[in-house]
């Protein structure tokens, strides 16, 4: 599950809230082992989901780095050929 986790800071453009949220999610699923909680946990596992959300927004914005933003699609494509020489696909 956390392998869909991706890195999130210094790109352009910069993250946005979805792809926050989505990586809380794969997180809160990883640790919880839910991939959908039951009723009973619902409410416990989606206000953990906004938790992380909310400080990993805070994160983001408080870092500084003086290297170059990262270009997402060279990133994407960087990671297709990791993974075709890993996989051999």
């Amino acid at each position: 599950m956390c392998r869909n986790i991706k890195t999130l800071f210094n790109f352009d453009p910069p993250v946005t809230e979805p792809e926050v949220r989505g990586a809380s999610l794969q997180f809160v699923r990883k640790i919880t082992g839910f991939n959908k909680p039951s009723k009973a946990n619902e409410p416990a596992f989606l206000a953990a989901v906004e938790e992380i959300a909310a400080v990993s927004n805070r994160l983001l914005r408080s870092l500084e780095t003086s290297a170059p933003p990262k270009n997402r699609e060279e990133e994407a494509t960087k990671a297709k050929a990791r993974a075709a020489e890993r996989f051999g696909a």
